[in-house]
């Protein structure tokens, strides 16, 4: 059966977007620049990936659009297949991945080695 499939972490489908939505905006433990950044640039320079993490020239344009007053993780234990909410575009190495809150049908992403 898909009882395997089904039993994930609701997590699975919104760390981010709970630690923008409660942790920064709901609860101000983290302003937005730092949890922004501890997602981004401090774990892709931990892991030596010198082209990612940043927008800056020269870097690959991995980017997440969203509305700070929305974004929050909808998923729970009961229904963890769900996306976030207020996400509205993400664009990986440059190519649209998510449009409107709805994913496309492309494969822009690859497997990242260490430096």
């Amino acid at each position: 059966g898909t009882s395997a499939a089904d039993r994930i972490h609701p997590r699975s489908y919104g760390t981010f977007p709970r630690v923008l939505g409660r942790y920064v905006r709901e609860l101000g433990i983290l302003d937005f620049a730092t949890a922004i950044h501890k997602m981004t640039a401090l774990p892709a320079a931990r892991m030596g990936l010198k082209e990612r993490g940043r927008i800056a020239v020269g870097q690959y344009a991995d980017i997440t659009l969203f509305d700070p007053e929305r974004v929050a993780d909808l998923a729970t234990f009961e229904e963890p297949h769900q996306y976030a909410a207020g996400i509205d575009f993400v664009l990986v190495n440059g190519r649209i991945a998510l449009e409107n809150g709805a994913p496309k049908e492309i494969c822009a992403g690859r497997v990242l080695r260490r430096a």
